[in-house]
């Protein structure tokens, strides 16, 4: 059974939303998981794993069991939901939300926490006079099992307003308190598409070469990695959005290196035969490309290799 004081919801229990999840926990604030595909009949006992430095490191890392609630996707256990933060894979975004809108509460808030862009014009027009805002977040966090995560590294959580009502002051604060390293921003989709800069440059290479980000920051990588940013500058111009072509580029290889170790999200997708977010990623670009009649020819090239690797990776061909 749900509690009656929860009024933050999550729809995604993957290892984003159960990060935040956390998070929100941790700050004291009651949170539970919008059930699909959950045993909705009891509590989930979610376990958490704190990153730590290596030169913190102890003989056991700081762990935390707790359990959390799941909420029926009733009329009746929905109505008093505040906020939904949606961490479900960005093509999953609508299909996962659009039935739950007829039994949210018309003062109900919508944050949408996914890589890539593109959701967000699709579901503006189907929320009425609810409020849409979107976020970013370059934390990093491995699922172990079903209920058992480990953060593995702090990155930077952007929030903001896009369209509808916005933020109620109290929930915005709390999310502001609740997740480390996390900024409001009044101008929030230049943000996405400089964190989309960095995705459409490292993911589908690592997943096309099947390597790690590090080693794109070998010179044969350069000119591709050039020529996917100058297009994403340049389409991004053309929908208003201006865009420090050097800070994205520094950018990219900053990841590149600080991540070096790393598989991105796309290589481990490809590798483990489920669909990618490319059409939100890469896609993306190119959708907004066709929008100015433009082409976006090298982004166009990406999102076709590695739709090969998901159609031969999906009939078992290597």
């Amino acid at each position: 059974m749900i509690s009656a004081n929860v009024e933050i919801a999550i729809l995604g229990a993957g290892a984003v939303g159960q990060l935040i999840c956390h998070q929100l926990h941790a700050a004291g604030i009651p949170v539970g998981f919008i059930g699909k595909n959950i045993d909705t009949r009891r509590e989930q006992q979610l376990s958490f794993t704190a990153f730590i430095q290596p030169e913190q490191m102890t003989s056991k890392a700081l762990e935390s069991h707790y359990s959390v609630p799941i909420i029926e996707p009733k009329l009746e256990a929905l109505s008093g939901i505040k906020l939904i933060i949606v961490c479900v894979k960005a093509y999953q975004v609508l299909d996962a939300i659009t039935p739950l809108l007829d039994k949210l509460s018309s003062q109900c808030h919508i944050l949408l926490l996914h890589n890539g862009m593109g959701p967000h014009l699709a579901l503006a027009p189907l929320i009425g006079t609810r409020g849409l805002s979107l976020g970013t977040t370059s934390q990093g966090v491995l699922r172990h099992n079903r209920w058992q995560i480990k953060q593995t590294g702090h990155g930077l959580t952007q929030i903001g307003h896009f369209s509808g009502q916005p933020l109620d002051d109290r929930y915005r604060h709390l999310l502001l308190e609740a997740i480390p390293n996390c900024e409001w921003v009044d101008a929030i989709i230049p943000c996405l598409w400089q964190k989309l800069a960095v995705n459409a440059a490292i993911n589908p290479l690592t997943a096309i070469h099947k390597c790690t980000n590090g080693t794109l920051a070998q010179p044969q990588f350069n000119h591709t990695i050039a020529a996917i940013l100058d297009e994403l500058v340049y389409v991004a111009a053309q929908d208003g959005i201006q865009l420090d072509r050097v800070f994205l580029q520094d950018r990219v290889y900053r990841v590149i290196t600080l991540t070096a170790g790393n598989f991105s999200s796309m290589h481990q997708d490809v590798a483990h035969q489920r669909q990618t977010e490319i059409d939100q990623i890469n896609g993306y670009i190119c959708e907004r490309a066709k929008v100015h009649g433009l082409s976006a020819t090298t982004n166009t090239e990406m999102c076709t290799k590695i739709k090969q690797l998901e159609t031969s990776k999906s009939s078992g061909h290597i």
